[in-house]
C-alpha cells in the first residue's frame, strides 16, 4: 500500500466511527434536533454523490434527501463499503475525473481530491451539528480526529 491509500483509509476509518457515533447517539435517544437530522441526512447523501461520481454511476439519493433515521447506518454502511472499494481498487488517485455538480455545471478534479471532499464535507457538518446540539440542550462530543486516534 502506497502513503495516499494508507492516509485515504486512516481518514475513512475515522469518518466511518464519527457517523457511527452519531447514529447510535440517535438511536439510544430516539432522535436528535430536525436541524441535525437534516445535515446528517445530507452528509449520508453527499457522501454517496461524491462516490457515484468517482465510479461514474448515477447517485440514487438526492443531495438533501431525507430518511428515516433507522436508515442511517444501513446507507452509512454502503457509503462507507463504496468509498473502500474505490481506495482499494484506485492505482492512480492523481486521475482526473469529470463530473457535473448539482447544478450540472461541469468540473474536474482528482480522485484523491474527490475522496478527501468526502471527509471534510463530513467533518464540517459534523461539527455544525454539535453546535446544534448545544442549542438544543444536548451535551456534543469531541468528533477530533485527533481524539479518535488517542
Amino acid at each position: 500500500m502506497n502513503g495516499v491509500t494508507i492516509l485515504l483509509n486512516e481518514l475513512f476509518d475515522y469518518n466511518f466511527f464519527c457517523n457511527k457515533t452519531i447514529i447510535e447517539f440517535a438511536k439510544e435517544n430516539g432522535s436528535i434536533p430536525e436541524r441535525s437530522q437534516k445535515l446528517f441526512n445530507h452528509v449520508l447523501n453527499a457522501h454517496h454523490i461524491w462516490n457515484a461520481r468517482i465510479t461514474k454511476s448515477k447517485p440514487v439519493y438526492d443531495v438533501w434527501e431525507e430518511h428515516n433515521m433507522n436508515n442511517w447506518a444501513d446507507i452509512h454502511y454502503d457509503n462507507q463499503r463504496s468509498s473502500f472499494e474505490i481506495i482499494t481498487n484506485t492505482d492512480d488517485f492523481e486521475l482526473r475525473l469529470d463530473y457535473e455538480n448539482i447544478e450540472g455545471r461541469l468540473f474536474t478534479n482528482t480522485i484523491q481530491d474527490m475522496l478527501f471532499q468526502i471527509v471534510n464535507h463530513s467533518t464540517h457538518h459534523r461539527a455544525q451539528m454539535m453546535a446544534n446540539f448545544r442549542e438544543n440542550g444536548l451535551e456534543p462530543f469531541a468528533l477530533d480526529y485527533i481524539f479518535y486516534k488517542r
